[in-house]
């Protein structure tokens, strides 16, 4: 039998018995600030190289997209490991935890090499096709050469937060990429304007900052403050386990390479009415990262807490933690989106004070905070489905909102409505895929009501000083054999 440590011990008595409310802002509220800072040092970026002109503001926007891809590839491996790590642990499966999350790690840093030596060598065809006019392309190019050196050290940085977050570790992961945050906006306008390396100064202090965090997340696992052991003796040699950090992470992969398509979509329609447009659509959207970066580092507070009851089958805490985070996410962005419409003109002249600039993104800036009340319906349930290892409803939500409904309406209103199409796609986007995530949530519930029903009486729903019955209740505390690994993903 497979002995756990007493950290081991505890953290599964916290996942599973502190009140769910407690515990989701607990470990919401160091994400929360982790993805502020992320969110904050992005618009550092879109701030600082605005003051060079717009022409280099749109060029934010083109290399924005070709990040997207790395973070791509980092997410869907990181989200995937650590779906399939959370509810290891709620299982009990410690082994088993350490075998996904090394595997995902050494993937990580293998493609992102790839990424790294494709980006260098086609450079300016690749930030032709994302959509850069011939005045920005030089930008862009300078801009993303450094940002394909850090290729690799940002995919397995993702993968590491991810991990990180999975076991309940929301500090250490906070800890590691606000850092790095802090310290690239610190750099930028060092670099930009002190050195004077313009816009390649932007990048290399993104590069840097990045290396920072990778080397602070990296020290959290060789030093033991995690649960699991990233090593290559736990890498997997059976394809299964791939497979099943892919399938897992995938709904991920669509968001974040569906985030790079529609950003290619979206510059390549606005480029038709001049870089004004570009820059214009880059800043609205780089905004709205900010704004929903608060939901998103809510959404991922909740996703530990969703995959370590499931494992441990309480059923009735993942419901709780579900509509809790909906109704707090709900109320925080509709009064955020009142704010932001309000004052949208202003919020745009921050970054750039060009009266193009201001016109075209305040009307856009104000349609998507509309829809902006809609988006934890949206974002929540694709975590929780996630988190869950219900890949495939997690992937077809995934593919909803800058995929199945934002391509075809950004070509369709573009083509019909000219820009004012463009400025409106996202917020229609956003009403038909909350509209699509109804169904699934109505069927997920109706099947978790019945196994809520078939718990033991003392895992009930009014019970919450679960973590000593859990304990007992979970003793399936065993070594898994290489071969079968890969193969338990749901644990059912």
């Amino acid at each position: 039998m497979l002995q756990r440590t007493e950290v081991e011990e505890r953290q599964f008595r916290r996942m599973t018995g502190i009140p769910v409310p407690r515990l989701v802002i607990s470990l919401a509220i160091p994400t929360i600030l982790s993805m502020l800072i992320s969110a904050i040092y992005n618009m550092a970026d879109t701030y600082f190289v605005a003051r060079l002109g717009t022409s280099a503001a749109g060029a934010v926007g083109i290399v924005f997209a070709m990040m997207a891809i790395i973070q791509a590839i980092g997410f869907t491996l990181g989200m995937g490991s650590g779906s399939l790590v959370s509810r290891a642990l709620g299982r009990q499966e410690r082994h088993t935890a350490d075998v996904f999350a090394s595997s995902a790690f050494f993937l990580a840093a293998a493609l992102g090499v790839l990424l790294a030596v494709a980006g260098l060598v086609f450079n300016a065809p690749l930030m032709t096709l994302l959509g850069a006019t011939p005045t920005i392309l030089p930008y862009a190019s300078d801009y993303a050469h450094w940002i394909f050196f850090g290729a690799p050290v940002m995919c397995c940085s993702f993968v590491m937060n991810n991990l990180l977050r999975a076991e309940g570790k929301a500090v250490l992961a906070m800890t590691g990429l606000g850092f790095g945050g802090l310290l690239n906006i610190v750099l930028d306008p060092l670099f930009i304007f002190t050195f004077g390396l313009g816009i390649s100064g932007a990048a290399l202090a993104t590069l840097l900052s990045q290396c920072i965090s990778f080397s602070i997340l990296l020290y959290c696992f060789l030093s033991g403050r995690s649960i699991t052991t990233i090593a290559p003796s736990n890498i997997s040699r059976h394809f299964a386990t791939y497979a099943d950090i892919l399938k897992n992470g995938f709904p991920s992969f669509c968001r974040q390479g569906l985030a790079s398509i529609a950003t290619v979509a979206l510059n390549v329609c606005a480029s038709v009415y001049g870089d004004a447009a570009v820059a214009a659509m880059s800043i609205v959207g780089r905004i709205f990262l900010l704004i929903l970066s608060t939901l998103l580092g809510f959404g991922q507070g909740f996703q530990p807490v969703a995959g370590y009851n499931y494992g441990a089958k309480r059923y009735d805490r993942v419901r709780e933690a579900y509509f809790f985070c909906i109704k707090t996410g709900t109320i925080w962005l509709s009064s955020l989106g009142v704010v932001s419409f309000l004052f949208a003109p202003e919020i745009i002249a921050f970054f750039r004070n060009d009266p193009e600039v201001i016109a075209i993104g305040a009307l856009a800036f104000r349609a998507q905070c509309l829809a902006l009340p809609l988006q934890p319906l949206i974002i929540i349930t694709n975590m929780l489905f996630q988190s869950l290892g219900k890949s495939v409803q997690a992937t077809i939500l995934a593919l909803c909102r800058q995929g199945i409904f934002f391509l075809p309406l950004i070509l369709i209103l573009s083509q019909q409505f000219g820009l004012i199409g463009i400025q409106l796609t996202q917020s229609l986007s956003d009403v038909c895929s909350a509209l699509s995530a109804v169904p699934f949530l109505l069927h997920f519930f109706r099947g978790l009501r019945r196994q809520i029903a078939a718990m033991p009486e003392h895992f009930g729903e009014g019970q919450q000083d679960a973590g000593t019955s859990g304990v007992a209740e979970n003793q399936r505390i065993a070594v898994t054999p290489p071969a079968m690994i890969a193969r338990r993903s749901d644990g059912e």
